[in-house]
């Protein structure tokens, strides 16, 4: 591949300087010159974004390459290859052509173990490792970035999904998911780890938990806090996904993804301070418009009224502007599909003939809050589905459902019929969770319609397919709409919302459409830009962000081959499914320019991309 070097360029602001003198001829009576002031440097803003270099660790579809981190020492990245259980090094003093050094090894801190997250700091490596049973307790794992040495570890929460460290280097912070079993039978408590790294050798964590919550988890659901799990406490529903930090290392944010909430947290105290509701975004309005089916063979993006997005934000990050932070989501979008290929979870509570049986479901063995529109709202009811996809927890809700006409009449809906809005070519084919949206009493119970049904006014969808900024207190202040599918759609329509492991026209336009997960900002000069991964179809959307209320897009890179169907030809594919990103600045780059590192979970490589900049004025 072409490697272009850009030159730095510097450009000194002319000065004017006034004489200074005295009414003496006398030069020992003249005051000394002010100094000259640094020089100023040009304002630069990024012009393109360029495929470099590629390592590809020969491994396709096992999470080969998920989250980079990168070392400014010693010009190393550090790669999660989640399914060996290892982190990859590779050599990046020649970016164009990374080289593999070695692996850290997760094995000696505990058996069977799996690998989630990286980060690096002044040649400090923290790595999350997942218990061989994700249900047990997890570790965070020191080490040195130079000789790979293992420094010490700490024992954390079930599932540390996320580490980072906070910018003044004190802590490490960890995000334990604490998901359940796939049939629910256990479910740890979700919780973030406040870790002293001041001697690595031996580093304490203290735990911020959700305890506090408990018991108050009717007040969570009114304020908007999506609690779904059967039989879970507050403190065991609260699934802490990633975490970004204030500039100044005294607050964190968490994102809580299947919440559709973020977690604020005193890092001093290690203590949750607040949970922050994020609402839902209308895409009834232009702007906010979406393409809800796989299946009618055209690009539609359009509003549909009486359908919203839960935000469900992945990756998160923080900056400043203006002397106040700012909160920059990835707006991924994820339900709760526990027990899904379990044949018992959807034959629970039914007789050997698949009649429905009227049981309780609080035994069940899984929980999926996830079904297409169509299979939702049927004039014949949930029965049509029972045994096959039907989820026993809405089963026992009720037999059927509709949609409220006062809404939906637009396609159809009637009192009696959900007429043609299930139709593919309408909102049939879109995913929803069925837990929310439904009419409900003052007590939270259902509303029935005269016959006994639900009665759904709002269809929630998984995922705003946006990224936005949100301030300290998660209230929203910008939003990217339907941009990163009108983007993809013209720069790619033969392969518009493709998925990520077949490259097939409108596959995600069901289901989360282009899906963005990974966030990373960089500063160039005094503009901030965000780096916001596809996961599905692929790429880095790139916005300067510097005034959050007015963010500009700047440029959609790709590096996937769509002419390359993935299924056949994995190696020929390119990079599929963006997961994770790492920007370096200029000053710590070893080629002097900044450089954006991607790790790609399906294809298993990890992309190098130059930023090419170029001076406002020109």
């Amino acid at each position: 591949m072409k490697h272009w070097k850009l030159a730095a360029a510097c450009a000194v602001l002319p000065l004017a300087l006034a004489a200074c003198g005295s009414s003496s001829d006398d030069d020992g009576d003249r005051a000394a010159p002010p100094p000259s002031p640094p020089a100023a440097e040009t304002p630069r803003h990024i012009a393109a974004v360029e495929l470099i270099g590629r390592y590809e660790s020969g491994a396709y579809g096992v999470s080969a390459a998920e989250i980079p981190a990168y070392d400014a020492g010693t010009k190393r990245a550090f790669i999660v290859n989640a399914q060996s259980g290892k982190v990859d090094i590779l050599d990046l003093r020649a970016p164009a052509a990374p080289a593999h050094l070695g692996v850290l090894d997760a094995a000696s801190v505990t058996p069977g173990a799996e690998i989630n997250s990286v980060a690096v700091r002044d040649g400090l490596v923290a790595v999350a490792v997942q218990a061989a049973n994700k249900t047990d307790p997890g570790h965070v794992a020191l080490y040195d970035a130079a000789s790979f040495a293992l420094l010490g570890s700490v024992q954390v929460g079930a599932l540390p999904d996320m580490v980072t460290f906070t910018p003044d280097g004190k802590y490490v912070l960890a995000a334990n998911e604490g998901e359940p079993s796939d049939d629910y039978a256990i479910d740890p408590e979700g919780s973030v780890s406040v870790i002293d790294v001041a001697d690595p050798s031996a580093p304490t964590a203290r735990t911020a938990g959700f305890a506090a919550w408990n018991g108050q988890e009717s007040a969570l659901r009114a304020q908007g806090v999506r609690l779904m799990g059967p039989r879970a406490s507050a403190a065991q529903d609260l699934e802490p996904e990633y975490i970004a930090v204030a500039p100044d290392s005294a607050t964190a944010w968490i994102t809580l993804q299947e919440n559709n909430a973020l977690a604020k947290l005193d890092i001093a105290s290690a203590r949750i301070t607040a949970i922050l509701p994020l609402d839902a975004k209308d895409h009834g309005v232009e702007g906010n418009g979406l393409d809800v089916s796989d299946a009618d063979g055209a690009i539609a993006i359009k509003p549909w009224p009486g359908v919203k997005g839960l935000y469900m934000p992945d990756a998160i990050a923080a900056y400043t502007a203006g002397g106040a932070t700012y909160l920059v989501t990835a707006n991924e979008g994820d339900g709760r599909p526990w027990g899904e290929d379990n044949p018992d979870y959807w034959n629970w509570g039914r007789d050997a003939d698949g009649n429905w049986l009227g049981l309780t479901t609080a035994d069940a063995p899984g929980f999926v809050d996830e079904f297409r529109v169509k299979h939702l709202v049927h004039k014949n009811g949930f029965e049509r589905r029972g045994g096959d996809d039907l989820p026993p927890q809405l089963r026992q809700l009720a037999p059927g459902a509709l949609l409220d006409p006062a809404v939906f009449g637009y396609c159809g809906a009637t009192a009696t019929d959900p007429g043609d809005c299930r139709a593919d070519e309408q909102l049939g084919r879109l995913t929803v969770t069925w837990t929310m949206g439904y009419k409900q009493n003052a007590d939270g119970s259902p509303q029935l319609s005269a016959d006994g049904r639900l009665v759904y006014d709002t269809l929630y969808a998984y995922g705003a397919r946006s990224f936005s900024i949100r301030d300290a207190d998660g209230k929203l202040v910008w939003d990217s709409g339907d941009q990163f599918e009108r983007i993809t759609a013209e720069r790619y329509p033969d392969w518009f919302n493709s998925g990520h492991d077949e490259t097939l026209f409108d596959d995600r336009s069901d289901n989360k459409g282009p899906e963005p997960e990974g966030i990373t900002l960089g500063s160039i000069g005094a503009k901030t830009y965000a780096f916001v991964g596809l996961e599905r179809v692929g790429g880095i959307m790139v916005y300067d962000i510097t005034d959050p209320a007015k963010p500009a897009f700047t440029t959609y890179v790709n590096s996937r081959n769509f002419g390359v169907d993935s299924a056949a030809d994995p190696a020929g594919a390119g990079d599929l499914g963006p997961e994770g990103l790492a920007f370096v600045p200029a000053a710590d780059s070893p080629t002097g320019e900044p450089l954006l590192i991607v790790g790609h979970e399906v294809s298993g490589t990890t992309a190098i991309y130059r930023i090419v900049l170029e001076d406002d004025a020109s």
